[in-house]
């Protein structure tokens, strides 16, 4: 093979992307290069592959790869096929978007992009052992898979919410690795259902160790990094203090935006007195939970803008 074919063949294997610090770059007439040609192809080539890895690059749906600062994101929160644990069930993904779209739409400022998000419940508590003793079941992998296609579809990010019963979160959370693999999809961990032996959900609230907290966003992080996925979302379910134990050592991670989700339902007063004891807007971004049925005068998206710690994610229930 000729010094030009062989060059060609580099090229072509490493799908355009020219080698450079070769002894000599063969011209098409079979002569080398003047040297000033090849610092001049030296510069440009890295530049024009690095603009080509960085057009690769998974984004938001918006576009970009941080969530914060930038964004509002306001969620609808539930699980698959029933409307018995929240408003995201209550339709087909596609219909219910449109309602959210709604909801959304009264928090949109200036400042910032206003984002969709869908908050699936993946794994829910029981009352019942189940025959593995854990007190918790995955809904099936062809729900998810439809929230997938539908969040593409849509523009929306997916957060895979946990209520692990018995389990660990990091041990659940693995069992839908294949779901976080995708740049879009995020993870919630509710500690309300996280139960120690002996414990059984819906009888007591559960309650979760920092250090629990930070091997799951340890892992997460390095399914981010290793995918080069755009800032993932990690929320933390919380509405007593003792829920997340040690919560100052909660450690913050750079490829995820983690949240602090303050729920709790009732009066206005009664939420906003949970509010200002657990929120810790020193150590994360804060978000809110509004519920159709179970708040008593339900807040407008103006009051909840006017919340100080400010809030940046909010979600109905």
């Amino acid at each position: 093979m000729t010094s030009s074919r062989r060059a060609s063949a580099f090229a072509i294997a490493l799908g355009g992307v020219l080698l450079t610090g070769l002894a000599a770059v063969s011209t098409p007439g079979g002569t080398s290069a003047p040297a000033g040609a090849r610092s001049a192809s030296a510069s440009v080539v890295p530049a024009v592959a690095a603009a080509r890895v960085a057009a690769r690059r998974p984004e938001l749906p918006q576009g970009g790869r941080r969530i914060y600062p930038g964004h509002l994101l306001v969620a609808y929160y539930g699980t698959a096929t029933t409307p018995t644990m929240g408003v995201l069930g209550e339709d087909t993904p596609d219909r219910i978007t449109e309602r959210l779209r709604e909801a959304a739409a009264p928090f949109a400022r200036d400042r910032w992009k206003v984002q969709v998000v869908y908050e699936l419940i993946v794994t829910i508590a029981d009352r019942d052992a189940g025959t593995d003793g854990d007190y918790s079941h995955d809904i099936a992998r062809e729900h998810v898979e439809r929230y997938l296609r539908a969040a593409r579809r849509n523009k929306a990010l997916l957060v895979l919410d946990l209520q692990p019963g018995r389990s660990g979160f990091l041990e659940v959370a693995k069992r839908w690795q294949w779901a976080l693999e995708r740049p879009w999809v995020g993870l919630a961990l509710d500690p309300e259902w996280r139960m120690d032996a002996g414990q059984v959900p819906a009888e007591t609230i559960g309650q979760v160790s920092a250090a629990e907290v930070n091997r799951v966003s340890g892992w997460l992080a390095r399914i981010a990094r290793r995918n080069d996925h755009p800032q993932k979302l990690l929320l933390l379910h919380q509405f007593r203090r003792d829920m997340v134990l040690d919560i100052e050592d909660v450690v913050p991670r750079k490829r995820l935006a983690v949240v602090q989700h303050v729920d709790g339902f009732g009066s206005q007063s009664q939420k906003l007195s949970t509010y200002g004891t657990v929120a810790q807007p020193e150590q994360f971004t804060m978000g809110f939970k509004l519920f159709y049925d179970e708040d008593t005068d339900l807040m407008t998206p103006v009051e909840v803008l006017r919340l100080r710690p400010r809030v940046r994610f909010v979600s109905y229930q």
